[in-house]
């Protein structure tokens, strides 16, 4: 997994809408990247749900969020229409598993992405991650509690 510190990887990938998006784009304000295993799975799905219902708090820490998995961008747009997701959903299904490969979280032997998330600043830099296995759900307030951290640190 990627450390703290390290130049985030760059990447392009549809989301659940087929438009392509890029991490580049999101330079000048905090991403946080999550990578979870697979859409319509019951910790994934909380996990989305939690993330979604946060969205008035990503808006005032200025944060981008992206959720990414090797599921296709039919397989994502189902999932969001199903749970009413207005984040973006990205699909890492083609090079299958690329993306999740380059931050350090894909399962060659299951064929998805694990659950790491990352922090990436306005630069592009990693500032904070977290690696959890794949049953174990992550809990959307460390996410909170470490984009506040970080903005206390810059300010």
């Amino acid at each position: 997994m990627l450390e703290v510190g390290s130049p985030a990887p760059e990447f392009e990938l549809r989301d659940q809408h087929g438009r392509l998006q890029r991490l580049a784009d999101r330079r000048g304000h905090p991403a946080l990247v999550v990578f979870y295993p697979m859409a319509f799975t019951g910790v994934c799905t909380g996990e989305i749900r939690a993330l979604q219902d946060c969205a008035e708090q990503w808006r005032e820490r200025e944060t981008d969020v992206v959720a990414i998995s090797c599921d296709s961008v039919a397989a994502l747009r189902a999932f969001a229409e199903e749970q009413h997701l207005d984040i973006t959903l990205l699909s890492d299904f083609w090079p299958h598993g690329a993306v999740a490969s380059s931050y350090g979280v894909f399962d060659e032997t299951l064929g998805i992405a694990t659950r790491g998330s990352f922090i990436i600043d306005e630069a592009g830099i990693v500032q904070w991650t977290v690696h959890h296995q794949i049953p174990d759900a992550r809990n959307v307030e460390d996410y909170l509690e470490a984009i506040d951290a970080l903005a206390k640190e810059i300010a």
